[in-house]
């Protein structure tokens, strides 16, 4: 890494000034550690649950799909065996609006919330 030179603004900000490289290489650390951070958060509630009595336990698919990155919905959806057109047919929801869902574009109303889960056969709080 080069030195950075740092710039005094007139109203006294202090600015950094990195080459390229460097600042590519310092935005994909900060990602790693945004990254572990969830893996720490996914840990945690899952510690959560199993004290709380839910062993509910998601299945090994579902939980490595949510380590991937994917939407507990997409993932459980995938696990089912299911495509999006099967499940918005069968809780009566429009494909698109499904995948807004899977993507958090949208977040489904109660009723849609329990439709899916139906659909699904989970049990809700793995949609909630």
């Amino acid at each position: 890494m080069a030195d950075p030179q740092f710039i005094r603004t007139p109203l006294g900000e202090e600015l950094v000034v990195l080459s390229k490289s460097d600042y590519e290489a310092l935005v994909s650390a900060a990602e790693l550690v945004s990254e572990d951070d969830a893996d720490v958060a996914i840990y945690d509630r899952r510690k959560a649950d199993l004290a709380e009595g839910r062993d509910e336990v998601l299945p090994e698919a579902v939980s490595q799909a949510l380590m991937r990155g994917e939407s507990r919905l997409k993932a459980i959806r995938k696990w089912r065996g299911l495509t999006q057109l099967d499940v918005a047919e069968r809780a009566q929801v429009g494909q698109g609006y499904l995948s807004e869902l899977e993507n958090g574009q949208k977040r489904g109303t109660s009723e849609t919330i329990a439709a899916l889960a139906s659909v699904l056969d989970v049990p809700l709080d793995w949609l909630s």
